[in-house]
């Protein structure tokens, strides 16, 4: 069983051993998840790092990661549990005459045991032997009556099903919920989470999280890299570049075997960090007019949004 960690750093240092570079404020809630046992609330933009924070937390705690994927319409049946209804078919159709004479109380105490129950991620993670993660991720995409049966795993860590009663976790799993704040989340489920905000980091910290990923390339190149990454977040786009995807231009960079990023190599490149048509239009109206080949002004008179 995993140990709880004894301070912030060493949550942080773990992280950061398995490529993770947390700042203080995921380090600390991390750390007092751990210790309270209670559920983390990730809320910030799409592509900042909260689904990698549970997979990281994952890694450096030992720990399975279980994942509930949520969708608009997703009911309890996709995430809690449901009833092997082929399963249970085939065996009252296999009880002899006789013993269907001795009523339905029998063949229903038979039918709904575990043996007939299908697992779902919510109580898979509940009902492990061993200590999970269980990241639930995308909270917003569901609506609230999702949420109030949220709350009894989330309070007691154990959920109610009629026909065989109260399952308690055997360990207390490790749940971090992820929302990309796309509407508000409702206050009982705010009220039973530790809260942490993640937004895109600021240059330097980019940049190490780039040369993490890709050590090999020039500190230089990289650093213009996140210069151009973060100024193009600053447009009014429909979907600004990610962490990951500035991970990917940099590995775009490395394989191209590219030296500067001038404009031609933006062109060339830009579909890894800009992915809308309208986004492109004005990324390239914007920034691509400002990179003129073998230029050395770097990306500082680069415009902004507001430009």
């Amino acid at each position: 069983m995993p140990e709880s960690p004894s301070s912030v750093t060493e949550v942080r240092d773990g992280l950061g051993e398995v490529g993770y570079l947390a700042d203080e404020s995921a380090a600390l809630v991390s750390f007092l998840a751990q210790r309270l046992g209670k559920p983390i609330l990730v809320e910030g933009p799409a592509g900042v790092g909260k689904t990698e924070l549970a997979k990281a937390l994952s890694r450096s705690t030992g720990r399975d990661l279980i994942r509930l994927q949520c969708y608009e319409g997703l009911d309890e049946a996709k995430a809690l549990y449901e009833w092997n209804y082929r399963k249970q078919l085939l065996r009252i159709q296999a009880e002899t005459a006789d013993e269907a004479e001795a009523g339905w109380a029998g063949a229903r105490g038979d039918i709904f045991s575990e043996e007939f129950l299908l697992t779902r991620p919510l109580l898979e993670a509940i009902s492990s032997p061993e200590p999970v993660v269980l990241l639930i991720d995308e909270i917003d995409k569901t609506d609230q009556e999702f949420e109030a049966m949220l709350l009894e795993v989330l309070s007691d860590f154990q959920i109610s099903i009629p026909e065989l009663g109260r399952i308690e976790a055997k360990t207390h799993p490790l749940v971090l919920l992820t929302s990309n704040n796309s509407r508000e989340l409702t206050e009982a489920l705010k009220r039973r989470c530790l809260y942490l905000w993640l937004d895109y980091p600021e240059i330097e910290r980019e940049l190490q999280i780039v040369r993490l990923h890709t050590p090999e390339l020039d500190e230089t190149l990289a650093r213009r890299l996140v210069e151009i990454v973060q100024m193009v977040r600053q447009l009014d786009l429909k979907k600004p570049p990610s962490i990951a995807e500035s991970i990917d231009w940099a590995r775009t960079l490395l394989l191209i075997g590219a030296e500067d990023i001038d404009r031609k190599t933006f062109e060339d490149s830009m579909s890894i960090i800009v992915k809308h048509r309208s986004d492109i239009d004005l990324v390239s109206e914007r920034v691509t007019v400002k990179l003129s080949a073998g230029s050395e002004e770097g990306v500082t008179g680069l415009p902004g949004a507001g430009a």
